[in-house]
């Protein structure tokens, strides 16, 4: 078995002796890996190169942003990919291996692993394989980061345009040919978190929120946390394999986790092979 590794040692919970902790975990399972610790702005090519020797998996320990962009470049045709919990939000590592931490994942991928084929969805030619938001909520995310980075200043900074731009901006959008409708923000969930579609739905489940005031984003806030914000009145739900969304300027917008922008108009569809994720069996301890 050909296994490749990429350690992100800067990134949230890897530890400057993630790499080694890997190779012995893997080690102790009779594997044999190439592991890779690269520094920073070497990572994506650090994957390539990686995924150049067509290894039977690759391991990915790192955060949101490095997991995703390692299953869009793996493909529904390349090695299976395994994303470890080495970030903050870890959100494709929860959706495939739940709350385990990054050495327990590990673990449990070389004694109950399987191959599955994961769907995703893409917007203006990106791949997201748990959630995308689209609009000026996405905002906040940019603000997290510099927060995250300990830029104090830019994280206030932004955080007073997420607000400036609050019920300012609406997004303008058509899902699978229905009338055209506006919202302040889209929310398109893929099968493999969505509780609302089943693992194997051939769409994405789109959510479109438009609070109008303060009082509907608290009250949106609140039935979130108890996972009841589909029956929110400022909330419209429903399925889309493929669309588009428009606004006045560049789209702000959240791919797992991670802030992009976005032109001022994109294309939305689902992918129904989007990578081959090395993902855990039912009886998995």
């Amino acid at each position: 078995m050909r296994v490749e590794l990429v350690a992100n040692v800067a990134s949230g919970s890897v530890g400057r002796d993630g790499p080694e902790r890997a190779e012995a975990i893997l080690a102790e399972h009779g594997v044999e890996a190439n592991v890779h610790a690269p520094g920073g702005g070497e990572l994506e090519p650090c994957l390539s190169e990686a995924l150049s020797r067509k290894p039977d998996v690759l391991f990915v320990l790192a955060g949101d942003g490095t997991a995703r962009a390692a299953a869009e470049m793996a493909g529904p045709d390349g090695p299976m990919v395994a994303p470890l919990p080495g970030g903050t939000m870890n959100m494709l590592p929860r959706a495939l291996y739940g709350e385990r931490a990054w050495p327990e994942a590990l673990k449990a991928c070389l004694t109950h692993g399987e191959e599955r084929m994961i769907s995703g969805g893409e917007v203006a030619g990106r791949l997201f394989f748990v959630a995308a938001i689209l609009g000026s909520p996405a905002l906040w995310a940019e603000a997290r980061e510099a927060a995250r980075s300990g830029r104090a200043d830019l994280a206030i900074m932004r955080a007073q345009r997420a607000l400036r731009r609050a019920f300012s901006s609406r997004l303008r959008y058509v899902l699978d040919g229905r009338p055209k409708a506006k919202a302040e923000a889209l929310t398109l969930m893929c099968p493999l978190v969505s509780t609302a579609l089943d693992a194997d739905e051939r769409a994405l489940e789109a959510a479109a929120l438009d609070p109008t005031n303060a009082l509907d984003i608290f009250r949106l806030g609140v039935k979130t946390v108890t996972g009841a914000w589909r029956d929110d009145p400022s909330v419209s739900v429903g399925r889309c394999r493929v669309g588009r969304a428009w606004a006045g300027g560049r789209i702000p917008a959240i791919l797992d986790g991670e802030p992009v922008r976005l032109d001022d108009h994109v294309s939305i569809r689902f992918r129904p092979k989007a990578f081959r994720a090395l993902a855990l069996k039912d009886d998995a301890p």
